[in-house]
């Protein structure tokens, strides 16, 4: 991150484009296997050659060339997180929790033996790619810059001389600022505008406190079909149709605690975000059997083209102890916008991702009740500088933000090998599983990882199966509640702990 601060700068002056930064691109491409059936999220989210598992659906349809009978699947799913934000050496928690529901659809099979082909299987159902549910607390004491300055470098670095353009021309949050007077004008002896400044100087210590929820999530729905080729080649296809809703509501506030600050006594920043979109997806795979008791798998992920709607406020509010009149100045992006929200429609392109998986069977023969169980492993590749945002608008305005956005995406993240592995014991009726996955750090410059483990147990009897998991995320990252270009810019460290609890019910038919 911090080669890129200078450059990031760029876009913060590109106000008319919209609100789409680094942090977008990231959210909506680090998928860290959220989805999934119970058995698979026991599994560590694992599968690529497994097969005859519902969610190769979505991580390598040639496992539907497994099935001989059709399956019906629910998978509702509760989840809990508990995040830790530590920023200038305070710590601050803040949980949230979900209830949901996850992998679900039905599998239509016909096991028609007819010369090479064995069986053909169509997949119809939908999966929780990403669960946005959260919340993020921090708070510090910053003696170095205040969140008010990045108003002021839009100002200057756009070179604005005209205080109806301040007032008018950047309702992302500068005329805001300017107009509750947080960012006023500088005069010459003479009256003449020379430039702005400030009212909230660091230099006495300003208490700076960021709170974010988020919500929302992407849920693909999903076609495909997986074919057996002798019992040893399987291979299969499959379109997704992601939806994508996130909503994001933060609250910034910096206060001069100790009354130091002359014309100070606080001010809040409020956001509102909300993003709607449809993608289109493909996914190719091949599972190869040279004997019954191992399997080799391949799958590709194309990228995910999406199509969004950006509806955005922000509200500035300050109390600047009678400098501008008695009490609290208020103004938002609405105002500046006939009352509506800010709006902007805009393309976007996550990384494609290829997989390689192994899986090995214990104890199986010519009979599938004589398995005792198995172990599996994936290795992911995903390079996430891929990751585009696209005009939407014909808007030369939005190329050129792109095009800038483009850049600082690959120099800001980079590619890396993702893990997951899992295994299975049958006992006659009843499997117990156990799993984990390693999502490696997408950044170039800073240290983000996420670690899961998981467990879980099934029972599979006359047609009907229950499998339950239960997994437990561990999570590092950063965050920025701000980006300045010639001043020292102090990320908040974030610690999240999530916990996973999946049911899925089902039955075959035939």
């Amino acid at each position: 991150m911090k080669r890129i601060l200078v450059s990031f700068i760029v876009i913060l002056l590109l106000h008319q484009a919209g609100a789409q930064d680094l942090t977008d691109a990231l959210r909506y491409s680090y998928m860290t296997g959220q989805g999934g059936t119970a058995r698979n999220q026991a599994l560590g989210g694992a599968g690529v050659s497994l097969g005859g598992e519902f969610s190769s659906l979505f991580l390598n349809p040639a496992g539907l060339g497994h099935f001989k009978t059709g399956d019906i699947i629910l998978t509702p799913f509760y989840r809990f997180n508990s995040n830790e934000g530590r920023y200038f050496a305070n710590t601050a928690t803040a949980q949230s929790s979900k209830l949901g529901l996850g992998t679900s659809g039905i599998l239509l099979s016909d096991p028609r033996n007819r010369g090479k082909i064995k069986s053909l299987t169509v997949g119809i159902g939908f999966n929780r790619l990403a669960d946005f549910n959260n919340a993020v607390n921090y708070s510090g004491t910053n003696k170095f810059t205040s969140y008010s300055e990045k108003f002021l470098e839009e100002l200057i670095n756009n070179h604005v001389m005209d205080p109806n353009s301040a007032a008018q021309d950047y309702p992302f949050g500068t005329s805001m600022a300017f107009n509750t007077f947080l960012i006023d004008t500088l005069l010459d002896n003479e009256g003449n505008l020379i430039g702005y400044q400030s009212l909230a100087n660091p230099a006495f210590g300003l208490d700076q406190a960021m709170s974010v929820e988020t919500s929302g999530g992407i849920t693909e729905a999903s076609v495909g079909v997986g074919i057996n080729i002798s019992e040893k080649l399987f291979l299969g296809g499959s379109i997704g149709v992601p939806i994508l809703h996130y909503r994001r509501d933060a609250k910034y506030k910096e206060t001069d605690e100790g009354n130091r600050i002359s014309n100070f006594n606080y001010f809040t920043a409020q956001e509102t975000l909300e993003t709607k979109g449809t993608g289109i997806n493909a996914k190719l795979g091949i599972i190869y059997q040279p004997m019954d008791k191992l399997r080799f798998g391949l799958a590709f992920h194309t990228p995910t083209f999406f199509q969004f709607t950006d509806d955005y406020n922000m509200t500035i509010t300050t109390d600047l102890e009678g400098y501008a009149g008695p009490g609290e100045l208020k103004q938002s992006s609405r105002d500046l916008n006939d009352g509506y929200m800010l709006r902007s429609k805009y393309n976007f392109s996550n990384p494609m991702r290829a997989m390689l998986g192994a899986t090995y069977f214990f104890g199986i023969g010519p009979d599938m009740s004589q398995q005792k169980g198995f172990v599996t492993a994936d290795v992911e590749y995903v390079n996430y500088g891929q990751a585009g945002f696209h005009d939407a608008q014909n808007s030369q305005a939005y190329k050129d933000y792109f095009k800038e956005l483009k850049e600082l995406i690959k120099d800001e993240y980079g590619s890396n090998v993702n893990l997951r592995l899992g295994s299975e014991f049958k006992f006659n009726t009843w499997m117990v599983r156990i799993g984990g996955a390693y999502y490696g750090n997408p950044y170039s410059y800073e240290d983000a990882h996420t670690l899961r483990l998981s467990g879980g147990f099934g029972y599979r009897n006359k047609g009907f199966f229950i499998d339950v998991s239960y997994s437990h995320a561990i999570q590092k990252d950063v965050t920025y509640p701000y980006i300045l270009q010639d001043m020292p810019n102090h990320a908040a460290l974030l610690n999240n702990m999530g916990q996973y609890i999946g049911v899925t019910f089902g039955f075959k038919y035939f």
